[in-house]
């Protein structure tokens, strides 16, 4: 594999930094005033390892990309390819980090690189989960490309770091649910409020927010006299969470009505309920 090896640049690439950059010493170079056409594949590729140790990636992926270009069919063709998406996610320009990921793994679905770049593509979405406000398109993106990474490299030393990622993204997910609804809940949406804390509790049930959403429940069902929901939710909560504060609010709340935390009704939490109890749920 290409990844271990140190950013040193080699006496070549050094050389090679002098005659690109000219007299100046600037790292900056005018792709115009360059023929690397005078260059062989190699000392392209060290000179764009040589462009990433100095923290230019912008300049290191294009020059990766002029080794690609002239020298479409060489083991440094390929090599430049997961190297252009590195660069690119170092430079936080994601898209072109997942567009040359993507090519290595289309190009090279058997190499062992493959799982490097199935990685790379994964962390162009997961990176940018905290900059996309309340659209989880991306977070999305970023599960089911974790999952890829999970599944087809399970032997990789990329697959638990995408486990420990799909989490954190999971339980991201969880956490807007809970926004939401806690929003709702504040202004006496609760219809809407139910909807949001619902999901948690259905789809969600392994994050850190399980146990908050079930509360969350027992407040708004009280809030619109159903009871019995109001119990379920405490019930579970009770089952599953009673060493939490969520539980303790939940106790205190319905017990100071006169209520108690049991399954009651036909509703979906007893349904829950049932499925908690065989051992089908959490």
């Amino acid at each position: 594999m290409i990844f271990g090896k140190p950013w040193a640049a080699s006496a070549s690439a050094l050389v090679l930094s002098l005659v690109l950059t000219g007299c100046g010493g600037s790292s900056a170079v005018e792709r115009g005033d360059v023929d690397f056409e005078q260059y062989t594949a190699e000392q392209i590729f060290e000179r764009a390892e040589y462009d990433l140790a100095q923290k230019d990636p912008d300049l290191a992926a294009t020059v990766f990309a002029e080794v690609e270009r002239l020298y479409p069919y060489s083991e440094w063709a390929k090599r430049a390819v997961i190297m252009q998406a590195f660069a690119f996610h170092q430079a936080k320009d994601y898209e072109n980090s997942r567009a040359a990921a993507q090519r290595f793994i289309d190009f090279y679905p058997t190499d062992e690189d493959a799982a490097y770049a199935q990685y790379l593509l994964a962390l162009s979405y997961y990176d940018q989960i905290d900059e996309v406000g309340r659209d989880q398109g991306l977070t999305f993106q970023a599960l089911q490309s974790l999952r890829e990474v999970i599944e087809r490299y399970p032997d990789s030393e990329y697959a638990r770091s995408s486990v420990l990622k799909f989490d954190l993204a999971f339980d991201h997910l969880a956490s807007k649910e809970m926004e939401i609804g806690r929003y709702y809940l504040k202004r006496d949406h609760f219809t809407a409020a139910i909807n949001r804390f619902r999901v948690v509790v259905e789809d969600f049930q392994t994050t850190s927010h399980t146990a908050e959403a079930l509360h969350r429940l027992v407040e708004a069902y009280l809030s619109l006299g159903l009871v019995n929901e109001a119990q379920t939710a405490g019930a579970i909560l009770g089952h599953n969470f009673q060493s939490t504060e969520w539980y303790e609010d939940s106790y205190a709340l319905l017990t100071g009505q006169g209520l108690q935390l049991q399954a009651k009704g036909d509703n979906w939490l007893r349904q829950i309920y049932r499925q908690m109890l065989q051992g089908r749920w959490l």
